[in-house]
Order: C-alpha cells, then structure tokens, then sequence
C-alpha cells in the first residue's frame, strides 16, 4: 500500500490553512512551516484549487483559503482530489478486475481493503487534525484525537472486509 507524497503534502497544507483561518496563506508560508518542496506544493495547491478544496487570491495580500469548513472536508476528498482512485492495481481502478481460477477471488479482497481504507479516510476531517494539534491529541496515550474518531470505523471495516473476502476460506486453503 502506498500512501502518495502529494496526498500527504496536500492534507499537511489543507491543516495548515484551517490552523489560520483568519487570513490567506502563500505557498510559501505553508511550504516553510510544513518543511515541504515549494514548487512540489504549487503544483498539489494547484490541484486543491481546481477540485474546489482551496480558493486564492492573487496580489500582494494574495494566497490561499479553504474553499469549505474544515469540517466538510475528509482526507477521502483530499486523496480524491490529488491521486483520483484510493488504490489502483497497475494505474487502474480496482472496481472491474477479475482474474481466472484459482485467483478469482483476489479482487474481492483488493475491493474490500480499499473500502476499509476509503472508510477510515472519510472518517477523518481535516478540523479533526487541526482539533489534534489545539488540544495535543490524547498525548499521554500517544493518540491523537482524529485516531480515536477513526478506530470505530476500523473495528467495523475490518471483519466487514475479512467477511466479504471470504477469509475463513482463504486462511483455510493455505
């Protein structure tokens, strides 16, 4: 599984943009605080603004805002938004894969773990995060709150996925 540099880098600038909401913030700014490559983050700012997760302004009091509430927007959006799918297999979508026998039931589990995965990402806002760094998340347990708000979607997705791969059967045919 692989978790890709712009998702990150973006959902790192979104944060920094809710964190101060009161004024824009430059590409550079937020390149600065969050010790990510400049114009690598131009480019996912870029991509933020055409998928209406941030909106600018141009001139000298000029930069970027969140488009929407911190709390409206999901890293599922953010990951949407700068990778499209959530997991593909050799650059395409998981939704039609199929494979013969004896392998047929091996998309089933790849579609599970990207249900699961997309689960806990729409579990997760980008207010949470910024919540986590206010409040110092559950630091005496090494937890941050937006964790916490994810692990009931996890205990969930989990034996929900296991159940629809037919992981009794998989385990047992080994």
């Amino acid at each position: 599984m692989h978790i890709s540099a712009k998702a990150d880098y973006a959902v790192r600038a979104l944060v920094e943009l809710a964190r101060d909401s009161a004024r824009p913030l430059t590409c550079e700014a937020i390149a600065s605080s969050q010790e990510i490559p400049f114009r690598f983050l131009k480019s996912v700012v870029g991509e933020l603004r055409r998928a209406g997760l941030v909106r600018s302004q141009r001139g000298c009091e000029g930069g970027y805002w969140l488009s929407r509430p911190a709390e409206q927007t999901t890293l599922l959006d953010v990951v949407r938004a700068v990778d499209g799918e959530v997991f593909t297999l050799r650059g395409e979508a998981l939704a039609e894969l199929a494979y013969p026998a004896p392998a047929a039931g091996l998309p089933t589990v790849w579609r599970s773990i990207e249900a699961a995965a997309s689960a806990v990402l729409e579990a997760v806002t980008i207010a949470a995060l910024v919540a986590d760094d206010a409040r110092g998340g559950d630091r005496a347990a090494g937890r941050p709150a937006a964790t916490l708000a994810a692990e009931p979607v996890v205990a969930a997705a989990v034996p929900a996925a296991a159940a629809a791969a037919g992981e009794g059967r998989l385990a047992g045919a080994a």
